[in-house]
């Protein structure tokens, strides 16, 4: 473990687990604090709107389980937290940032590719959350092949594939680990705003035309920002659109 890992957080490395996610779910009522929760192997990983989650070896496979009080809402702003924390980490591991953004609502790009994708999870009931499970994969060593990806999606890529740089999983999770951690302090000292604007920084294809498309519809139009409930905001043929879930697509 790294010397800067962040006091009070938890660290659990397992060799295989069906999906790091569910065992959040499944050890978060005995947690007393925030825990990662690291796999070197996933048998049944996961991503967004239930689709399986493509792992090559030598993936990094984390899940960060924590007990936030904050509404539902507002805990789901947590993803750009996530999303700057990885930033930095590929930073950290490469030396710069050239080539890095971040793609609404919760990916990470290196040089245009997939490099990375975060899931959140929570339960509880009604408005009162039991806990909170970010869930990140990473392409360290290799990127699942284009056809293994949603037709029209962003073509995966992998750390070492993009720069010739190889990092272990542990070795990530030491830099991300205490990413994650300043901007969580951030998030919950000052708020969305600063997270907001750090992530604009770096947002891909800002002021650009992309398309959103969400279960019911399809939107295409210049992205303009992310508004302060982070919503994509989009200036469109019939005007201005303010979207809440959809597919990216560029």
């Amino acid at each position: 473990m790294s010397s800067n890992w962040p006091e009070g957080v938890g660290r659990h490395v397992l060799t295989s687990v069906d999906s790091t996610n569910e065992e959040a779910r499944r050890i978060a009522p005995g947690l007393l604090g925030p825990t990662w929760i690291l796999a070197h192997e996933q048998t049944k990983g996961r991503g967004r709107r239930g689709r399986a989650w493509v792992a090559p070896k030598g993936h990094f496979s984390a899940t960060l389980v924590m007990h936030p009080k904050e509404p539902p809402q507002v805990v789901a702003l947590r993803s750009f937290v996530a999303s700057l924390a990885l930033y930095d980490a590929f930073a950290a591991a490469t030396g710069r940032a050239t080539g890095l953004s971040l793609k609404w609502p919760n990916d990470v790009l290196l040089n245009g590719g997939k490099i990375a994708g975060i899931l959140l999870e929570s339960a509880g009931v009604g408005t009162q959350m039991g806990h909170l499970a970010i869930g990140i994969g990473v392409n360290l060593i290799d990127a699942p092949m284009i056809e293994q990806v949603e037709q029209g999606a962003v073509a995966p890529v992998s750390l070492a594939g993009e720069t010739g740089i190889t990092v272990t999983p542990e070795e990530f999770l030491d830099l991300l680990a205490p990413a994650y951690a300043h901007y969580e302090a951030q998030f919950t000292t000052y708020g969305f705003d600063p997270i907001r604007e750090a992530w604009l920084d770096r947002a891909a294809k800002l002021g650009e035309v992309i398309t959103a498309r969400t279960m019911q519809s399809e939107y295409q139009g210049r992205f303009d920002t992310v508004d302060a409930e982070g919503n994509l905001v989009l200036s469109t043929a019939k005007g201005r659109e303010v979207i809440p879930a959809a597919e990216i697509f560029f």
